[in-house]
């Protein structure tokens, strides 16, 4: 009996240690996305983004207003496209 458990641990072996290796790399993917969540977060919307907005509305609403003046006159059928997909959107917020 002992010497068909032995066999059968001498043919997993090389399964096992293929799932050893899965779960290594397993653990080192996983950390290695912490760390890109940790430097991202300082990218995404946080509270010094909220801060900029709120002390330089005027100006992020004058250069988004000299942007689509802009785009009026460079690339009209680029403004035609932004305002379809801003009425299909609303429309489909509005459905549900």
């Amino acid at each position: 009996m002992e010497n068909i458990t032995q066999n059968i641990e001498i043919q997993n072996l090389p399964q096992l240690e293929e799932w050893k290796k899965f779960q290594q790399e397993f653990e080192l993917t996983k950390q290695q996305l912490e760390n890109c969540k940790k430097q991202l977060e300082k990218y995404t919307n946080n509270e010094r983004h909220k801060r900029y907005y709120e002390k330089n509305k005027e100006r992020v609403k004058e250069n988004a207003k000299n942007y689509l003046n802009r785009l009026k006159i460079e690339n009209p059928e680029k403004l035609k496209e932004y305002r379809h997909k801003a009425y299909v959107k609303r429309k489909a917020n509005k459905e549900t």
